[in-house]
C-alpha cells in the first residue's frame, strides 16, 4: 500500500459537506469581499488562537508583507531572521527595500537560534523574525527591538509572544484554505488598526487613502472554508502529534544511529515530521521505491538564491543552517495516515540503512 506524503482528497472529504455549504452561503450572498464570513472568521481565528485580533489577508506571503508595512519597515533597515526557511521569509523583507541579516539555527530545533539573533541585531535593526519551522516554535529572543513572528506552519503551537504573528492557509497547511489565504495575529490593536488599513490599499473611507498599501485582502470564500474547517483544527492536530508519537517509538525500537527525530515539544503542530537522515538522498530514493512519499524542506539556504545575490552574508556564518539543509527530510504526518503508516515508514526506513 502506498503512503502518501499528503492526502488533501482524504482530509476534504471528512468535511466536505460543511465546505460545500459554506461555500453556497457565500454564493447566495453575493459578498465575495469582506463582509460577515471575513469577520467571523476573523473573530473565530482570535479565539481559537488566544489572540486580541486576528486580520485575514490573502496570502501568508502578504501577511508578513502586511506586517513589514504597518510597522514602517524602509529601504535600508535590517531585519535578522534564519536562512533555513520558505522564501516568503525573506521576500516580504526585501519587497520593502530592507535588508535580511541572517543568524544561525539551533542545531536540535533546526529554528532561529536565540543567542545568534542576539549577536547579529545591530544599530539598524528594525525587528528580529523567527521562524516556527515545521510546527514548533522557535524560542523567543531577548531583544529590544520588535519580534515579528512567521508562524505559517505552526497554527495550534501557542500564542502570540511577538509584536505579531503571521499565519498561512495555504492548502497543505494544518489548517488550509482552498486556495492561497492567510491571517496576522496580534495583541496590539493600533498594530491590528495599521494591519487591517495597510490590507486594503490605505484608504479609510474609501477613496480615502491614508497610506500606501496594497491588495491583501480575505476573499469570502477562503474566509467560509476556513471557517468550516476551524472547529476541526484541534483534532487534526492531535492526530498529527499521535502519528509523531508512534514515529517516536519506531525509531527508538529501531535503533538506528543515522536517523534525528525531532525535538520532542508537547507543544509541536507537526505541520511536517522532519528527521535528520546520512545519505538523505538514496535514503529518499529507497522510500519512493517502496511506495512511500517525501520532501525535502528546504534543498537550499536562503543566503544560496540567486534571487538574493548581493544580500550581506559572511560564508561560513550559518554551519548549523548548512547542515541542516544537508540532512533533513520530512516524512508523512497529515491527519489522514493510516494509524500503522509510521511504523511501516519506520521498517522501511530500517531497511534501507540494514538491508
Amino acid at each position: 500500500m502506498r503512503i502518501p506524503f499528503f492526502d488533501m482528497a482524504a482530509e476534504l472529504a471528512a468535511v466536505r459537506a460543511d465546505v460545500d455549504r459554506a461555500i453556497a452561503r457565500v454564493l447566495d450572498s453575493g459578498v465575495f469581499i469582506g463582509g460577515p464570513e471575513v469577520e467571523g472568521f476573523e473573530r473565530e481565528l482570535a479565539v481559537a488562537t488566544g489572540a486580541r485580533f486576528a486580520i485575514g489577508t490573502s496570502s501568508g506571503t502578504d501577511a508578513l508583507l502586511a506586517i513589514g508595512m504597518a510597522l514602517g519597515w524602509r529601504p535600508g533597515v535590517e531585519v535578522v531572521t534564519t536562512p533555513f526557511t520558505f522564501f516568503a521569509t525573506v521576500g516580504a523583507i526585501v519587497r520593502l527595500g530592507a535588508v535580511p541579516v541572517f543568524a544561525d539555527i539551533d542545531d536540535e530545533r533546526m529554528t532561529l537560534d536565540p543567542a545568534a539573533a542576539v549577536d547579529a541585531v545591530g544599530p539598524k535593526t528594525a525587528a528580529v523574525m523567527p521562524v516556527h519551522l515545521f510546527g514548533l516554535r522557535a524560542a523567543h529572543p531577548s531583544v529590544s527591538c520588535v519580534v515579528v513572528e512567521d508562524a505559517a506552519q505552526s497554527i495550534g503551537s501557542g500564542p502570540v509572544r511577538g509584536a505579531a504573528a503571521a499565519l498561512s492557509f495555504f492548502p497543505t497547511k494544518n489548517l488550509g484554505a482552498v486556495g492561497d489565504a492567510g491571517a496576522v495575529l496580534t495583541d496590539d490593536p493600533a498594530l491590528a488598526e495599521r494591519i487591517a488599513l495597510v490590507r486594503s490599499h490605505g484608504a479609510r473611507p474609501k477613496y480615502h487613502h491614508l497610506v500606501v498599501g496594497g491588495n491583501f485582502r480575505l476573499d469570502a470564500i477562503q474566509a467560509a472554508v476556513l471557517r468550516a474547517k476551524l472547529p476541526h483544527l484541534e483534532r487534526w492536530t492531535a492526530a498529527r502529534r499521535a502519528h509523531a508519537a508512534r514515529y517516536r517509538v519506531a525509531f527508538a525500537a529501531a535503533d538506528l544511529a543515522e536517523v534525528k527525530v525531532p525535538v520532542d515539544d508537547p507543544a509541536h503542530a507537526y505541520h511536517q515530521f522532519v528527521i535528520r537522515a546520512s545519505a538523505r538522498e538514496r535514503l529518499r530514493a529507497h522510500l519512493t521505491a517502496n511506495g512511500i512519499g517525501t520532501e525535502v524542506y528546504y534543498p537550499e539556504l536562503l543566503h544560496h538564491a540567486p534571487a538574493l545575490v548581493g544580500i550581506p552574508y559572511r560564508a561560513g556564518a550559518c554551519p548549523h543552517a548548512e547542515a541542516a539543509c544537508a540532512e533533513v527530510l520530512a516524512l508523512p504526518v497529515h491527519p489522514a495516515l493510516p494509524r500503522d503508516a509510521p511504523e511501516r515508514v519506520v521498517e522501511a526506513v530500517r531497511g534501507f540503512y540494514r538491508g
